[in-house]
């Protein structure tokens, strides 16, 4: 038998403009920005959520926007999408490509704001069949890992009510149609890690009259690769990524100093913890070893916290998507190794669930090489690949994904 909640939100998305939607979709490609610039696409969505009859404040954290509409006694349920993009060069060859040289959704955030504004506007047309309060927010700086914790820290909930319930969704790869669940850790924790290495500069025909840095970076990623392999237990979850290395001027100057970037991603505090007391040991050891004038400094940037789902609430929210979608479209496919700063709104307390919608055309998913679904999946362009390009349609899909979790926690009218 149907639940009540997959019939209503079936009925509440029956007539979805689906061309209109497709076309805010093309624009915010067209037009993306950064994290913390995401004036334009902020605009649109507040534009969308005031004509729905929410009551809507932009400038939430810098850009963030918040739509509120209440019906009646019940409990308060938050929608999130992310709104920013990415600095990466678009090469899709899509006729609505990126317009901003340099930048691009790679990520899907500009699908996620289309998919909040259709649900956020079906759930405002029919909020005679359910009761309480929604909260919709478009939220600034996720690929920074700024933007949650500004919103709060602007007062978010102060403002607008702490909701009960968090909901978020994010576009991935996979033959579009399906949409992976997953009863507790479903996203890892991300840390970011900048080391300066200190030489001595000077001529690079006289090298012995130098401390040379970049030699020492060299001899510091190559070690570094051991600290998952041999520092963390195989029963655990890590990867650590050099994602930059920059030194030097011209080719005959030895520097004076070496940068290097990384990237964590975790499953436990422990192991964080683990490997960066491992990280700051090598990088002391090498520069000793190499004879540096001084000791390497280690600093700690972005971070993002692992992403656990509340069992109860997303094992609510995974059965209405099977009833409306049909069986087998809902798996539990373990946790990822991506982050998200969406548990940040959770401020530690608050339930919620966050899964995932594929979006690989299905062309592009039957031609890619491999026969099995993980070969594919690691041959179909991923999020962050300048050729992410998603489904249009998945826009419909996405929709009703949000309205119908929102209506399996709002109270029955």
């Amino acid at each position: 038998m149907t639940s009540t909640a997959a019939r209503t939100a079936l009925e509440l998305t029956s007539d979805l403009p689906v061309a209109e939607l497709e076309d805010l979709y093309r624009d915010l490609h067209r037009h993306p920005e950064l994290s913390l610039h995401e004036h334009r696409t902020a605009g649109k969505l507040a534009g969308r959520l005031k004509g729905a009859g929410f009551e809507t404040v932009e400038g939430v954290g810098g850009t963030g926007v918040v739509g509120r509409l209440r019906s009646g006694d019940g409990p308060t349920v938050l929608l999130r999408a992310d709104m920013d993009a990415l600095p990466v060069r678009e090469a899709t060859g899509l006729s609505y490509a990126s317009e901003t040289n340099g930048v691009m959704h790679a990520c899907g955030h500009d699908l996620h704001v289309t998919w909040l504004a259709g649900a956020a506007e079906a759930l405002a047309a029919g909020r005679d069949a359910w009761r309480g309060t929604l909260l919709v927010v478009g939220q600034p700086a996720e690929e920074t890992g700024q933007g949650a914790s500004r919103m709060v820290a602007d007062g978010l909930y102060e403002r607008f009510g702490r909701p009960d319930v968090l909901l978020g969704q994010h576009a991935a790869p996979g033959p579009a149609g399906l949409y992976p669940h997953v009863p507790g850790l479903i996203m890892s924790a991300s840390t970011d890690v900048d080391i300066v290495v200190h030489g001595r500069g000077g001529h690079g025909s006289r090298p012995e009259a130098t401390v040379d840095p970049v030699v020492t970076a060299a001899y510091l990623v190559t070690r570094l690769q051991t600290v998952v392999s041999r520092e963390v237990a195989a029963r655990e979850s890590a990867v650590l990524t050099v994602g930059r290395i920059e030194a030097g001027t011209r080719h005959n100057i030895i520097p004076d100093e070496a940068r290097i970037a990384l990237n964590l991603r975790t499953q436990s505090e422990e192991v964080r913890q683990r490997m960066l007391a491992a990280i700051r040991r090598v990088a002391r050891g090498e520069c000793l070893a190499a004879g540096c004038p001084r000791e390497p400094d280690v600093s700690i940037g972005n971070t993002f916290p692992v992403t656990v789902n509340d069992a109860g609430t997303d094992a609510a929210v995974a059965a209405v998507h099977g009833e409306v979608f049909g069986a087998g479209t809902v798996f539990d496919p373990g946790p990822a190794m991506g982050s998200e700063d969406f548990p940040e709104l959770a401020l530690g307390s608050i339930p919620y669930a966050y899964w995932f919608v594929t979006t690989t055309p299905g062309e592009v998913w039957e031609q890619a090489p491999g026969d099995t679904l993980q070969e594919k999946f690691a041959a179909v362009p991923s999020n962050h690949s300048p050729h992410f390009a998603p489904d249009l349609s998945t826009v419909a899909p996405g929709v009703r994904t949000l309205v119908s979790g929102a209506l399996a926690l709002l109270a029955e009218a």
